[in-house]
């Protein structure tokens, strides 16, 4: 059986679906590596790394047309899938949600397509191949150093004979997985921390951070299935919205991270709120998406200043500005997957290939397609529809899963927020 990885053609993705680190792990399973050239190159593994552990360095048409496995992060291209044939299989973050069409093509082409981002992440057995996780917890890092690196005074208190400089009031929305590292970041950089999750339990996670949490008088409990963040009604988050925009005019630097699998995300800090902001203040918006954020104006891959001087960073995809910590985690969650769904033994690299099984809780989450039909149930219902998930309004609040458990609620959002006031300047 023949594994591939392939080099990532989204822009300003530098991630690779598999590590040198990783490879031996896959060879002594039975497997064997192709790695097409120049694969790891943006996350810094060059091919004499990956040929020293085991793999075969190949060209672009080589991989294709030998690989039974392509191995990849994102969703490939339309160039990609025009090289793929009946019986291959991917298995990637190919986010069937937003895009159940795409999820059609591979089912008509033959194409068995497996997606990590559909993972049950209540099930201990899959923590180990939990890529979203992996991946909002170095988003989340990232986060906060971009909100430092914009933030135009000290995050930290300082006292030098030039005078003091306060810390800087950062609040977090949402401390799931990506919203508790942010904490944890910015409280290592010296700023004054809090954050806010409508999950009561989250409160001793963000105190165990050193931070504090803020607690509302018009907070309710959304706990949902799994320790998940349920839905608010539209009067719990017009209470939630018009409370939180009074602490939100205090801070000097906002991060957001609540996001829907598939569905426009919930709208946090409103356009008031960020027009009660100081000239000065930060806000990075996590679940900024072609189809809306978590904050009013804000674009997605684009940094915009408001008229009242309020900088908007809509963060898309921080995981791969971080490529080397992102892949080694990556490597660990697909290499895991992938040896769930290998068959045979070892011993027998022959019989070494894909053992697809549906009844399986894993393999029922992350296969989308297989055996040219489409199988996930989720994916086949928003086909059915008279009009896509994503252009559905959604809601949802902050809050991204249960920390204990390494789960952020969700990775992909969806909708633009009509009530966004424009920006005065604007720069990618």
């Amino acid at each position: 059986m023949k594994v591939a990885v392939v080099k990532e053609s989204a822009p300003g993705e530098r991630r690779v679906a598999l590590v040198p680190e990783t490879v031996p792990r896959l060879v002594q399973a039975g497997l064997q590596v192709l790695v097409e050239r120049g694969a790891g190159d943006g996350a810094w593994f060059p091919d004499s790394a990956y040929a020293d552990a085991g793999a075969t360095i190949v060209s672009t048409e080589d991989l294709y047309r030998d690989a039974d496995v392509v191995l990849t992060v994102t969703r490939p291209d339309d160039s990609a899938i025009g090289r793929l044939r009946a019986g291959q299989a991917v298995i990637g973050m190919l986010a069937p949600l937003v895009d159940p069409q795409f999820a059609r093509v591979l089912a008509e082409r033959g194409v068995t397509a497996i997606s990590l981002d559909g993972l049950p992440r209540t099930l201990s057995r899959a923590q180990g191949m939990d890529a979203l996780t992996s991946q909002a917890n170095v988003a989340g890092y990232k986060a906060a150093l971009v909100a430092a690196e914009e933030y135009g005074r000290f995050f930290p208190l300082l006292i030098t004979a030039a005078g003091t400089a306060r810390p800087a009031k950062l609040l977090v929305l949402g401390t799931g997985v990506a919203g508790l590292q942010a904490i944890g970041t910015a409280r290592r950089l010296g700023a004054q921390v809090s954050g806010y999750d409508v999950r009561p339990a989250s409160k001793g996670e963000v105190e165990s951070l050193g931070a504090t949490f803020l607690e509302l008088a018009s907070a309710v409990s959304a706990v949902g299935e799994g320790g998940y963040a349920r839905e608010l009604t539209a009067e719990e988050r017009d209470a939630q919205q018009a409370e939180l925009a009074a602490h939100i005019a205090r801070q000097d630097v906002i991060i957001t991270t609540a996001q829907v699998p598939g569905r426009r995300p919930p709208l946090l800090v409103t356009a008031d709120a960020v027009a009660a902001m100081s000239p000065g203040s930060v806000i990075v918006d996590m679940g900024s998406s072609p189809l809306g954020g978590n904050v009013a104006g804000s674009e997605p891959g684009r940094t915009v200043v408001t008229s009242n001087g309020v900088t908007i960073i809509g963060a898309e995809n921080l995981a791969a500005s971080v490529p080397t910590a992102s892949s080694n985690a990556y490597s660990r969650n697909i290499s895991a997957l992938l040896l769930h769904l290998v068959g045979g033994s070892a011993d027998d690299p022959a019989s070494r290939t894909l053992a697809v099984d549906t009844t399986d809780e894993i393999q029922a989450g992350v296969i989308v397609a297989h055996g040219g039909e489409l199988v996930h149930p989720a994916v086949a219902k928003l086909l059915d529809a008279a009009e896509p998930a994503s252009g559905q309004p959604g809601s949802g609040q902050p809050g991204s899963g249960p920390p204990a458990n390494g789960h952020a609620a969700s990775e992909q959002a969806g909708g633009e927020d009509a009530d966004g006031e424009p920006a005065a300047n604007q720069r990618s």
